[in-house]
């Protein structure tokens, strides 16, 4: 396809960054829309392992030219970092380009993520503490610092002084913090301005043009459906919209521009940080689900939460997300249970929920209702084709299909990317 999103189908750590890399061979143009350094995917090729937070998977081909669009937020000093890393080994991200009307995350924007969270103790949302949500609410109060700022001194000051003499009450009034000074963001922001000057393009011109030419273009997500900000589980969600609406918005092309939206879902269900979770295995089934999974988190390592899979949630996902094929991931961690279950609808109260509820008090009190399928006791991480799999395994797939009423077009059975092929 010549266009095509991919989205986080859950709770984010899907398997994003591997299926993006997959499609980036064959693609000239693969741009990160959404989303900020909170965010990381890790890309297994051969003994080669990388982990990446902001930079789009496909740096790794020459061939391609990866972009971080508008609608991402960008700490300056971890982008450059990780250009720095990726050098190190090998690959050249002298390629990369970055939006000038990006939004840039200060040294503020972290202190005020770290203090807020701090602050709400117990009621804290889960942040990864690296200022996305405050860097994402200057954006949309209109007192955001931009890429594009960074090349004219006298704006950028301007709008710095502006920024601190309101962050600066708020460190020391609120949050009993000692106000920060102007004079080292300055210097360190210059510099960041001549490392990244080579890189920075008008981003929505340079996908539009490249779909408009017919080349092939992938965009990537960052996190998952259940966690944007207008359509996860509020207030326990990111700062941005990981669905593809954002894909629209984070880069500047139109919805007639997009031929497939691929949401990528795991086997069974995962979340990281606090929030609502029907299926969650808080038992010894849980516990194996995040040992054979290597479940934590790229950028935090911290442990997730596992749970069944969880049909509800991944329906509203392929609605909301106008999700037109799925890509399932990690089957080969179910390898080994005599049952696995899939949770079709849920009940609260003797109400019977087949949609995902209105109210999300209702996550937290509902009960699944189970669809139990025969397990399988084979190893199937060697499997490189449907018909390697054994039949539970098949079934497995073939419900989830069923389900969710869209095609499984995608199957992973192992971190390296050799291990993800077609059914067909």
């Amino acid at each position: 396809m010549p266009a095509t999103v991919v989205i986080g189908a859950q709770w984010g750590d899907e398997g994003k960054g591997k299926v993006a890399n997959l499609l980036a061979r064959d693609a000239d143009v693969v741009v990160r829309y959404q989303g900020g350094n909170n965010a990381g995917h890790t890309i297994v090729i051969g003994d080669e392992k990388f982990a990446l937070s902001l930079v789009p998977s496909g740096v790794i081909y020459p061939s391609v030219t990866p972009v971080i669009g508008n609608g991402c937020v960008v700490d300056p000093g971890v982008l450059l970092e990780e250009m720095a890393t990726l050098r190190s080994r090998g690959v050249d991200p002298d390629h990369l380009r970055l939006s000038g009307n990006a939004h840039l995350i200060m040294p503020y924007h972290r202190k005020l993520d770290a203090v807020k969270e701090r602050y709400l103790g117990r009621n804290q949302i889960g942040t990864t503490r690296k200022g996305i949500g405050p860097a994402y609410t200057d954006k949309y109060s209109r007192q955001g610092i931009r890429v594009q700022d960074l090349f004219d001194p006298g704006i950028f000051r301007d709008k710095l002084e502006d920024a601190l003499r309101e962050k600066n009450q708020i460190l020391s009034r609120v949050y009993n913090t000692l106000p920060m000074d102007i004079e080292p963001i300055l210097d360190e922001y210059a510099g960041y301005a001549e490392a990244l000057a080579p890189h920075v393009t008008d981003a929505s011109l340079l996908v539009w043009t490249a779909i408009r030419e017919g080349q092939n273009v992938v965009f990537e997500g960052a996190q998952g459906t259940l966690l944007d900000v207008d359509h996860g589980t509020y207030p326990f969600v990111t700062s941005s919209n990981p669905t593809s609406g954002g894909a629209l918005t984070g880069t500047g092309v139109g919805p007639r521009d997009i031929d497939a939206v691929l949401g990528i879902a795991k086997a069974y269900i995962t979340r990281v940080g606090t929030g609502p979770f029907p299926t969650e295995l808080d038992d010894e089934i849980g516990a194996r689900m995040v040992e054979i999974g290597g479940e934590f988190g790229t950028v935090t390592g911290r442990r997730r939460r596992c749970g069944w899979l969880d049909m509800v949630a991944l329906r509203y996902a392929v609605r909301v997300g106008g999700i037109t094929e799925l890509a399932i991931m990690k089957l080969d961690v179910l390898s080994g249970f005599p049952t696995v279950r899939i949770a079709t609808a849920y009940e609260d109260g003797g109400e019977r929920f087949d949609d995902f509820p209105r109210q999300q008090r209702v996550l937290y009190r509902c009960t699944p209702v189970y669809e139990d399928h025969e397990g399988w006791e084979e190893d199937i991480s060697g499997a490189r084709s449907m018909d390697d799999l054994p039949k539970a395994a098949r079934s497995y797939l073939e419900r989830i299909e069923e389900l969710a009423g869209v095609p499984v077009t995608m199957v992973s059975v192992g971190p390296d990317r050799e291990a993800t092929f077609l059914p067909a």
